[in-house]
């Protein structure tokens, strides 16, 4: 955030655009990611995708800058021509409460919208620690579905579904 020299406000331009998982701006955010996805999950019930994963084919992996400095992540897997999956889903905390989360979920619905995706899912954590991303889900309109794509049940897992 910047003034100007009238007092007012101005606010680093904000942008979600996919980029390379590897990119060496975006090592604090991943692991912040990875500590906090272990924070209270047991390790078995832990489904997010390693860094190198977010990099293989079938995957968009998007960062959001502000003001070109990496705020937050997520990414599509594409897990056949009509069904995607929402993945690796993070905001820095220091950032959290401005509506971000959603602006990047937003996001990651248009570009499954534009590559043709009908029905988009996501697993995310039962624990206290989730809260806010299901209730973020569930604004979005995603609705408590079976396990999908390879996942089994799961205790400490919500499974969720979207049609687009």
């Amino acid at each position: 955030m910047r003034h100007d020299d009238r007092g007012a406000v101005s606010v680093a331009a904000l942008s979600v655009t996919p980029e390379d998982p590897w990119s060496p701006d975006l090592d604090m955010l991943f692991d912040r990611h990875v500590l906090a996805m272990h924070e209270d999950t047991p390790p078995e019930s832990v489904h997010m995708l390693p860094r190198h994963a977010l990099a293989e084919g079938g995957i968009t992996f998007f960062v959001m800058r502000e003001g070109g400095t990496p705020v937050a992540m997520g990414a599509v897997k594409q897990l056949s021509p009509a069904e995607g999956e929402i993945k690796s889903m993070h905001v820095l905390a220091e950032v959290r409460g401005r509506g971000l989360s959603a602006k990047l979920l937003d996001s990651l619905l248009d570009h499954a919208r534009a590559a043709g995706m009908t029905r988009v899912s996501l697993e995310t954590g039962v624990q206290p620690s989730f809260a806010a991303a299901r209730a973020l889900y569930r604004r979005a309109g995603f609705v408590p579905c079976p396990p999908f794509g390879g996942y089994g049940p799961d205790p400490n897992s919500l499974f969720m579904t979207l049609s687009l």
